[in-house]
């Protein structure tokens, strides 16, 4: 496992790769360990991404969980830059609203923060709800998408 800290502008962060892929971007602790490339590809990105200049990321991304969790969290990464998503529309991509809860589980759980875009996910009436960092976060990181999206 290699390691790498940084600090962001929503706090102090820890990028982890398995020397494959970044299995984990965490908010709120620092890990001791290595870094490789990966790892510093990535931070790169993620400074990039905060300063409003990256708005896709190229590093190789394998998080653990569940198979539906895997499944929900492909969704996710479908969600453009600057868009949202209820939770309500990633259980209709899963096969029906009756996912909805399942699907804030999975959520909740998703260990590559940012990356794989749980920050996008909103509630069905617009407004902001559970995200494990914080709805101020949560709310940080859909204005910094809001301000730098480039319409197509």
């Amino acid at each position: 496992m290699f390691v790498q800290n940084f600090e962001s502008p929503i706090g102090n962060m820890t990028v982890k790769s398995n020397g494959l892929a970044i299995t984990e971007i965490s908010l709120g602790k620092f890990d001791n360990g290595v870094k490789d490339s990966l790892t510093e590809k990535a931070v790169n990105e993620l400074k990039h991404y905060f300063d409003g200049a990256l708005t896709e990321f190229t590093f190789p991304i394998e998080p653990e969980g569940t198979d539906f969790q895997k499944r929900v969290w492909k969704i996710l990464i479908e969600i453009s830059y600057g868009k949202t998503f209820s939770y309500g529309d990633v259980a209709e991509r899963l096969g029906g609203r009756r996912y909805s809860r399942a699907v804030g589980g999975a959520v909740n759980k998703n260990p590559v923060l940012i990356a794989v875009p749980c920050h996008r996910v909103i509630g069905t009436d617009g407004s902001l709800t559970g995200f494990a960092c914080g709805l101020s976060v949560k709310k940080y990181l859909l204005d910094l998408e809001k301000e730098n999206v480039i319409e197509k």
